[in-house]
């Protein structure tokens, strides 16, 4: 067994990393990020969709060279690079980014049912009812979750092909004027896309349940080049389907586009559109809320169940008492950009921190 303490019997193939960086960042994102891009970079949005899946790749690189260096998991490699006290502290900084992560999936979620389907439903009701499916997940270990990750991205590929209906009634020509704006504009764009590439850091959680997870590292490459790619084209249909003033101004430019299927057994198609993506979501809060309370395990020694009741209870309170646009708003703020910033600069920080011990101890 490695420093986190993993059976090998639960572990998975290197295979499946691919879909649980993938699942991770297949999110609420997807719904609306293209009006924050067009906002600030129009129809050169692409680029910063290119550049943030760049700053992807290089982030993993940075995860799998630290585990490299040190077997385990972000915990393990707090330890050794700051200590028992401050790294401990830097991994309950972790523990709460996953667990805001997950909340913030969660009510971004029930905000788009309430309002396109279910506007009289309380939102406690819907969280009641993730929150146990999470937990019932959870308890099978990691390899149940891997499972329902592998199924839902299956599952939920003929969402993209949707998109192409779109095209009969797009504009090519929206995709000019290209190379218009400055730098400043592609990295602010670049930040607005965080919330749709997030996820890829979970890594640090589970790469102990990975069987020979070095090999796993080209997986990991491969599930973020795919959201890359299905994100860079989502934006473009977004593109040549509204004017820049009609993308600005939807809040939920995926969903709005869908609607406008029509079948001659269905009237509304965008129910089938909003109800099929909770599949999609449901990997992206249990790996995150998984990852929390491992993080919580590991720390305190305590059984993972635990710590996986009191995050529910915070998430079920949260949407019982505080649950309205104000508090997502501000949910999504600490996501994006405050915990991305955060993935992004201390990984590699803490990749020099270990780097710098490692040729210490050769000395």
């Amino acid at each position: 067994m490695n420093q986190a303490g993993v059976n090998e019997k639960y572990k998975v193939s290197p295979f499946y990393v691919f879909f649980l960086v993938h699942s991770m960042q297949t999110g609420v994102g997807v719904l609306s990020f293209q009006r924050v891009l067009a906002k600030t970079t129009g129809t050169d949005g692409w680029i910063s969709i290119l550049l943030a899946g760049l700053i992807v790749h290089i982030m993993i690189w940075v995860i799998y060279k630290i585990f490299s260096i040190v077997p385990g998991d972000i915990i393990s490699a707090n330890n050794h690079a700051f200590g028992k006290w401050i790294g401990n502290f830097f991994s309950l900084l972790f523990i709460l980014y996953f667990l805001i992560l997950g909340m913030t999936v969660m009510i971004s979620y029930i905000n788009v049912i309430h309002v396109w389907m279910f506007e009289e439903v309380a939102s406690w009701a819907f969280a009641l009812v993730f929150l146990i499916l999470i937990y019932y997940i959870n308890t099978g270990g990691f390899r149940t979750i891997t499972g329902i990750t592998f199924l839902s991205s299956i599952v939920t590929y003929w969402l993209l092909f949707v998109l192409f209906y779109a095209m009969k009634y797009s504009e090519f020509t929206n995709l000019l004027p290209v190379f218009h704006h400055t730098l400043l504009d592609l990295w602010k764009g670049t930040r607005s896309t965080s919330l749709t590439m997030l996820g890829f850091e979970t890594i640090v959680m589970f790469y102990p349940f990975i069987k020979d997870a070095k090999t796993s590292q080209k997986y990991a490459h491969g599930g973020a080049l795919t959201t890359t790619l299905i994100t860079l084209f989502v934006y473009l249909v977004s593109l040549v389907f509204y004017s820049q003033k009609q993308l600005q101004l939807t809040i939920w430019p995926t969903l709005s586009l869908t609607s406008i299927v029509e079948l001659p057994f269905i009237q509304r198609f965008e129910y089938i559109d909003v109800s099929w993506w909770a599949i999609v979501i449901i990997p992206n809060m249990t790996i995150s809320l998984w990852a929390a309370s491992r993080g919580f395990k590991r720390l305190f020694n305590v059984q993972q169940k635990y710590p996986l009741w009191g995050m529910s209870i915070i998430i079920l309170l949260t949407n019982i008492f505080v649950f309205d646009v104000d508090s997502l708003y501000i949910l999504r703020k600490i996501v994006n950009p405050y915990g991305a910033l955060f993935v992004a600069l201390y990984l590699p920080l803490l990749l020099v921190v270990i780097y710098i011990k490692k040729m210490r101890e050769r000395l």
